[in-house]
């Protein structure tokens, strides 16, 4: 999930608000590990020989505190004739009622996430340079998370602080209170500061009482800077995700440390999109694909349960560890509409996990129960201080600019408002691209938060676009532009095409029925009817991110005559506010830039 930087957008929308700144989941039977006796449990009771220990885990929250909307706010759900069905799901307050319910009667009860706590958020968070969600997170009572790559968005200082607490270094502190940080801790065992070889971060947790120690190891995706702004990561190593918990795992067992967990922020996709689909049903294959299955194949037998995330997928399978073992590995989707609630068995006399009693499964975050009061509190707060920022009114829009498709309508009206920025500092400038993962969601007409039909305001837009990148500018041949847009299709992202968006006057045609590069036709890429002439240096803007070569995009990476310019938010308010009124609202793109051959 993409990147970056957000304190700029804060502290001058701050200062203008005149006064506002001063593993069902980790699911069937497990396996014994390497220092169990293979005995499998006959009693689980809170005495003698074996301890139930309960694991309630998530991941990718991404500061939403408030019931995510639409879409993103739902969960499918199994039904057992076979049909599904959606249920709505998510916010802090359902979650902390849920969480609390579930540790009910469990003495012995740790909660843990993997990652990507913060992020990406929507305003009422990220505002606030997610301030709001460490908050939360406190309330909730989370015990120890991974690093995600969203928690580099604002750089390794920035991570610290959310960890240790004090005001932000521009912004100061909100509402007059000194910020405290997490009550937990963030582990970092694979991130390292590249001049002392050290984690920036705990990278691993050991959880006691009386007398039961169970370790976690935390991990983010070895991938992190291709995803993340080359800013938010400098100085950094991002080390393999496998040796990095093997080598951790001997350390814990050398302190006496048998019952490990692996945190890991990188995931899988499973084959069915329901939370609660048994992926290791009988002809359900192996149930997952994607980079988990590797990394699950070698961790080490030590660990005995992995807790997963990064793809905001459900799932709940066995995979064999490198002793042929099965061993569970589970991720609660995002947005805190699921969580994990694992039975993990204790053997007091070898001091590790009996994994063959280890039960788990995936619970939805239903909002038919009582909200935390505790949580409708801090909500309200932060929802107070933002307010004035949030409704403020940018344009106004004729219909649904929505978010889907290979070229999307939302893509487009963000790609011509980076270009009539770039106009409006280097009249030069020629084109613009947008990465499609840095648009988080649509703009929709209906009126929302009190507004009338058909107005943008500031929240909204921060929605769609809440990353705080720069506006960048650079030189770039027509050979590197016709380069950069075969990469959407090959080399990283083969696999899985990240398709540009692209701003008016561009046009070019990709043809599905080929493979690789060539599914870009390169003499159909044209700049205002005319073919990019291959030799001539044209002046493309884009944001920071992919300036910084992010998403498998190189080729933007060695862009010249580099001018970083202002926040994109900023340029796509800008853009609305010139182009849109009440009665002439902005049209809604056709998005017929891409001709699609398939």
């Amino acid at each position: 999930m993409p990147p970056t930087i957000r304190s700029r957008r804060t502290h001058r929308l701050l200062a203008a608000a005149a006064g506002l700144a001063t593993v069902g989941a980790l699911a069937a039977a497990m396996p014994a590990s390497a220092h169990q006796d293979g005995a499998t449990p006959s009693h689980h009771h809170g005495s003698g020989r074996y301890q139930d220990v309960q694991l309630l885990s998530f991941n990718d929250l991404h500061g939403n505190l408030e019931p995510p909307t639409g879409s993103s706010g739902r969960v499918t759900e199994l039904q057992a004739d076979g049909t599904t069905k959606t249920v709505d799901a998510g916010g802090v307050e359902y979650l902390a009622t849920h969480l609390r319910d579930a540790r009910k009667g469990n003495k012995y009860s740790i909660t843990a996430a993997a990652g990507d706590m913060v992020g990406a958020s929507p305003l009422i968070s990220g505002l606030f340079h997610d301030e709001p969600t460490i908050e939360a997170l406190n309330g909730l009572d989370l015990d120890v998370t991974s690093v995600g790559n969203h928690e580099f968005d604002e750089g390794a200082k920035e991570l610290a602080r959310l960890q240790k607490g004090g005001c932000h270094p521009t912004d100061g502190c909100y509402d007059g209170k000194k910020f405290k940080g997490a009550d937990f801790p963030y582990l970092a065992a694979n991130v390292t500061d590249e001049k002392t070889g050290r984690p920036i971060l705990k990278p691993y947790w050991v959880w006691k009482k009386n007398g039961v120690k169970v370790g976690f190891i935390g991990v983010t995706l070895e991938g992190t800077p291709n995803i993340v702004s080359a800013e938010g990561v400098k100085g950094l190593k991002f080390g393999d995700e496998v040796e990095t918990i093997n080598k951790y795992a001997k350390e814990l067992q050398r302190q006496g440390v048998k019952s490990i967990v692996a945190l890991i922020h990188e995931g899988g996709s499973p084959a069915s999109t329901a939370y609660n689909y048994d992926c290791d049903s009988p002809g359900a294959g192996d149930g997952i694909s994607g980079p988990i299955v590797d990394i699950a194949k070698n961790v080490t037998p030590a660990v005995d349960a992995l807790i997963t995330g990064h793809t905001h997928q459900a799932y709940a399978c066995t995979i064999p560890d490198p002793a042929g073992r099965p061993r569970m590995v589970t991720s609660a989707s995002s947005f805190g509409r699921l969580y994990t609630d694992t039975t993990l068995t204790y053997d007091r006399w070898t001091g590790d996990i009996a994994r063959t009693a280890v039960k788990s499964a995936n619970h939805v975050v239903t909002r038919d129960v009582a909200k935390a009061a505790d949580m409708t509190t801090l909500i309200t707060r932060w929802k107070a201080l933002s307010a004035p920022i949030a409704s403020r009114p940018l344009g106004y829009i004729a219909g649904d600019i929505g978010n889907t498709g290979t070229e999307s309508p939302a893509g487009d009206l963000i790609a011509d408002a980076q270009l009539a920025y770039a106009r409006s500092v280097d009249p030069e400038a020629d084109l613009a691209f947008m990465n499609p993962g840095g648009i988080r969601a649509g703009l929709t007409y209906a009126a929302g938060g009190g507004e009338g039909d058909g107005v943008v305001t500031y929240g909204e837009a921060y929605t769609v676009q809440p990353f705080a990148n720069t506006v960048n500018l650079v030189d770039l041949t027509g050979a590197q532009v016709i380069t950069a847009l075969q990469q959407q299709v090959s080399g990283a992202n083969e696999a899985s095409p990240k398709i540009l968006q692209i701003s008016k006057g561009l046009t070019y045609t990709l043809d599905l029925t080929k493979t690789g590069a060539a599914r870009v036709v390169a003499d159909s890429v044209k700049l205002d009817g005319t073919a990019i002439d291959p030799a001539a240096t044209y002046r493309v803007a884009m944001n920071s991110f992919l300036a910084g070569g992010g998403d498998g995009f190189a080729e933007l990476g060695k862009g010249g005559n580099v001018r970083v310019g202002e926040d994109d938010l900023a340029a796509l308010g800008a853009y609305l506010t010139a182009n849109s009124s009440t009665t002439a609202p902005y049209p809604v793109p056709a998005a017929d830039r891409i001709t699609v051959v398939k």
